[in-house]
């Protein structure tokens, strides 16, 4: 106790001494240089999936994102890639700024939200996210393990909201709910240009309360240390358009002899990178040059960890796996005890079968006996209008001899 005692108040006072300044250089003001330039080389991972309906320009934003082809021209269009079921599809590539690398992995959900029955669309979403998480964990376990193995998680995922003007969609509660656990989750409005700053700000603020109303969690970009000495607006202030409302081209426009980013309408021109016309900019920046690390931070901290403590803790294993670890006994009977109740289940179900069938034959039998009853009445019109006619044959002749 006494050893306890004398550590913790010799902490105490450690931390109440203030940091002593050196007489010389030592050196390790260099460390930050050595990580920087450990990092350089080493390079950079982010995964980046991008949900959505089709046709809501995922793959334009992107291009326009990183200012580069990522999405080739001869990529397919929406009508092309509509899938009857929702697929996962990825594709990487290697992006080089003032000698810094950065693998992008990109990771596309063709047919999601396209089907008539939108039932069970995120699972196979999940199911990638998991296993991306799988393979890392089993990565970390093995006995020898790489020392650079590639991050394949996905960091953040952009959802795309269509921009009805009318809130969220069932499916796009119901998808967000389902995944905020397990990704970084940034909605957007897609296609901004079709609304007008009225009704954009009006969407935004729909949006952010259905998300509160259903407990949604989404990515919270955190305060940054940033100077304003060149004019651009605060992270706060960027933090204020969340959910972002974007614009992609992949047009080049002229503007005032500047040549920039841009849709060209009768009316005017709506500049991706101008924040009186859309968020783009500020999705951008926000994503890339001041919270991609904090990105990677909260997925490893954060979601990976919850998943990796479920895994551990045998809260995710196969039901089949949990079952072997019970009672013998007491499996039997939970065994038996399904199986009888799964004997009622189809009891029932035939049962309402046998009264469907029964429903069926006296519906046939009602309808033989109408058509009978209808078969009789218009043989018995069909023998009145035959007398009818056999009358009136016999009068024209009599008439017709008559007259001879």
């Amino acid at each position: 106790e006494n050893s306890e005692r004398f550590s913790k108040a010799d902490k105490d006072r450690l931390s109440e001494k203030k940091a002593k300044e050196l007489d010389g250089y030592v050196g390790f003001a260099n460390l930050p240089n050595q990580v920087y330039r450990k990092a350089v080389k080493k390079g950079f991972d982010f995964t980046l999936m991008v949900v959505g309906e089709s046709g809501l320009g995922k793959s334009t934003l992107i291009n326009s994102m990183f200012l580069a082809e990522v999405y080739s021209a001869d990529y397919p269009g929406p009508s092309e890639r509509v899938k009857k079921t929702v697929q996962v599809e990825t594709s990487r590539t290697l992006l080089r700024e003032n000698g810094v690398n950065l693998t992008l992995t990109i990771v596309d959900t063709p047919g999601f939200g396209d089907a008539v029955d939108n039932s069970n669309c995120w699972q196979p979403v999940i199911d990638y996210i998991e296993s991306r998480y799988e393979e890392f964990l089993n990565a970390e376990s093995r006995v020898n393990r790489r020392s650079q193995s590639p991050d394949t998680r996905v960091h953040c995922c952009l959802y795309f909201i269509a921009p009805s003007g009318h809130g969220l969609k069932p499916l796009d509660v119901e998808f967000m709910q389902r995944l905020h656990d397990k990704v970084n989750i940034i909605p957007v409005i897609a296609k901004a240009d079709t609304m007008t700053p009225e009704e954009c700000a009006h969407f935004k603020k729909q949006i952010l309360n259905e998300v509160a109303q259903h407990k949604i969690k989404i990515y919270e970009f955190p305060d940054v240390e940033d100077s304003n000495d060149d004019g651009k607006p605060s992270g706060k202030k960027l933090r204020d358009r969340v959910p972002m409302a974007v614009v992609g081209s992949n047009t080049i426009v002229e503007v005032d002899g500047k040549k920039i980013r841009g849709r060209k309408y009768p009316w005017g021109i709506a500049e991706d990178s101008n924040l009186e016309h859309c968020d783009f900019i500020a999705l951008r920046n926000m994503l890339i040059r001041t919270h991609l690390q904090d990105l990677k931070d909260v997925t490893n901290n954060v979601h990976y960890e919850n998943y990796r403590c479920r895994k551990l803790a045998g809260l995710g294993q196969d039901p089949k796996q949990a079952k072997s670890n019970k009672n013998p006994l007491a499996q039997m009977e939970e065994e038996k005890r399904e199986h009888v109740l799964k004997m009622k289940k189809m009891e029932t179900e035939m049962e309402q079968v046998f009264m469907k069938v029964k429903e069926k034959k006296q519906k046939l039998k009602d309808s033989e006996a109408d058509l009978q009853r209808r078969h009789e009445t218009m043989r018995k019109t069909l023998e009145t209008q035959i007398k009818e006619l056999e009358e009136k044959r016999k009068a024209l002749e009599a008439e017709k001899a008559s007259w001879e």
